[in-house]
């Protein structure tokens, strides 16, 4: 018999097809589903597959009496009970390193896209404008890139920016081992020394907010911001000041506070390149997500150690 899985996130035919081969699925994406499916299957269900943003709630997981695997697609967990999963003996992975290179190629089309203005540029192109009545924009290369949060996301766009001939640092808790990117002890500092800010750490609470009015006064009126990891880390509400004032030159966000309803504060700025937190989303990092998931489930309810346990 087939374990009984809930799925609470939304996933293509494909995905479905190939996580059913091994599962017993229920697929409820809505929160109205979601409820009536806790309530109606609770006591079946012996595992979950959600994401970061959709996550799994400590009163959740006390209606699942027989739960004992939760997965994260993705690499984020910051909604997910943690604590009170483990406290119940719950296995609890994630999705590391499945999508990484899709969010590292994606930040930088967010960079190019916010520094070169290409958005406004391509509207004025349909409407017949020319170049001579637009202002020149920045060059890209030749600058200096601070990374917030050098995991392997942060390493990877590391490694896209010398490409570019940009001089990089980063910000992490501590030193990362054979890192080859200048190290700052204080996000403030490494603002101070950034031309561009890109900020790949992890969401939760103890990196609410960490990007404020302080580190964006920092970063300064030539600084670019790209955001690509959780919309939590940034005040949104500092950041449309900002954007507002000049007092940073422009930010690139696939994230922002209150997902899925678009930032409000920032829609109609000029200088903020949206997207809605597709970074880490293509066909093939569906594909390598997915696989993760099912590879860790099976060796779980093989008796076998997980891959990318949390």
């Amino acid at each position: 018999m087939k374990p009984s899985l809930l799925v609470l996130i939304p996933l293509d035919g494909d995905s479905l097809a190939d996580i059913s081969a091994s599962f017993d699925l229920i697929h409820a994406p809505t929160p109205m589903q979601r409820t009536e499916t806790i309530a109606r299957h609770g006591d079946a269900i012996r595992a979950v597959l959600t994401n970061g943003t959709t996550g799994l709630t400590a009163a959740e997981i006390d209606r699942l009496g027989q739960l004992e695997f939760v997965s994260a697609l993705g690499a984020g967990y910051e909604n997910i009970a943690l604590d009170h999963a483990r406290a119940r003996g719950i296995v609890t992975v994630n999705g590391a390193g499945a999508n990484d290179n899709c969010v590292a190629d994606h930040a930088f089309a967010l960079l190019l896209a916010v520094v070169r203005d290409v958005p406004r540029r391509d509207r004025a192109t349909r409407d017949g404008v020319w170049r001579d009545v637009l202002p020149m924009r920045p060059t890209v290369s030749g600058k200096r890139l601070g990374i917030v949060g050098l995991g392997n996301i942060g390493e990877k766009v590391a490694r896209r920016a010398a490409g570019f001939d940009l001089e990089t640092g980063y910000h992490n808790r501590k030193p990362r081992e054979g890192a080859t990117s200048r190290y700052f002890d204080s996000v403030l500092s490494l603002a101070r020394w950034s031309d561009y800010f890109v900020v790949t750490t992890p969401g939760g609470a103890s990196t609410h907010h960490l990007i404020d009015k302080t580190v964006l006064d920092a970063l300064g009126p030539t600084g670019f911001l790209v955001n690509v990891s959780r919309g939590s880390v940034v005040d949104t509400a500092a950041l449309a000041v900002a954007l507002k004032a000049g007092a940073i030159a422009g930010a690139g966000l696939d994230v922002y506070e209150g997902e899925p309803h678009p930032p409000e504060a920032l829609i109609a700025l000029p200088n903020v390149v949206l997207t809605p937190h597709v970074g880490g989303t293509s066909p093939e990092s569906v594909a390598a997500t997915v696989r993760n998931f099912i590879d860790n489930a099976t060796r779980h309810f093989a008796g076998e150690p997980v891959l990318t346990p949390i």
